[in-house]
């Protein structure tokens, strides 16, 4: 079910934290999508929040915290569902589609190869938008996963 809510409503500072997230900036994309979060109306914040825990998420992968990573990257990809497929000027079913595709590969490595997983994550980041193939295949401890490249699109 989508959100009934105006995206013209969206915060203006989103794309200051979805630039930091686009450059792997995670913990920073954190910073500027709580302060956003925290001020958002009722029916805003879960969008927020959402992109905020899949931030804090690949934080946590980066940190090699598989629980974590494993937890936020779940949560948020729930609370942005509502609003697939755009929201805000976000594609936001590419966004949960990102999320879930390494919520996956992280799950079915397992946490003795969460190391394996954050390589691949820091190799999916950093590149331009046009670049990134979003059914790159990438492999995770000599297993190939279908990922898309860590990237926010809108």
């Amino acid at each position: 079910m989508a959100v009934d809510i105006s995206s013209d409503s969206v915060d203006p500072r989103l794309g200051e934290g979805l630039a930091l997230f686009n450059q792997g900036e995670y913990y920073a994309c954190h910073d500027v999508l709580e302060a956003i979060w925290m001020e958002a109306n009722t029916l805003e914040k879960p969008f927020y929040q959402g992109i905020l825990q899949i931030a804090v998420g690949l934080y946590h992968l980066g940190n090699h915290n598989w629980k974590g990573a494993s937890i936020l990257l779940g949560e948020g990809v729930n609370r942005l569902r509502p609003f697939e497929p755009t929201y805000g000027g976000i594609d936001v079913e590419r966004l949960v589609d990102c999320g879930w595709a390494w919520l996956n590969a992280l799950h079915q490595s397992g946490p003795e190869r969460v190391a394996d997983v954050a390589a691949a994550a820091l190799q999916a980041q950093g590149e331009p938008a046009a670049e990134i193939d979003p059914k790159a295949v990438v492999a995770i401890a000599g297993v190939e996963h279908r990922l898309p490249g860590l990237h926010i699109f809108m």
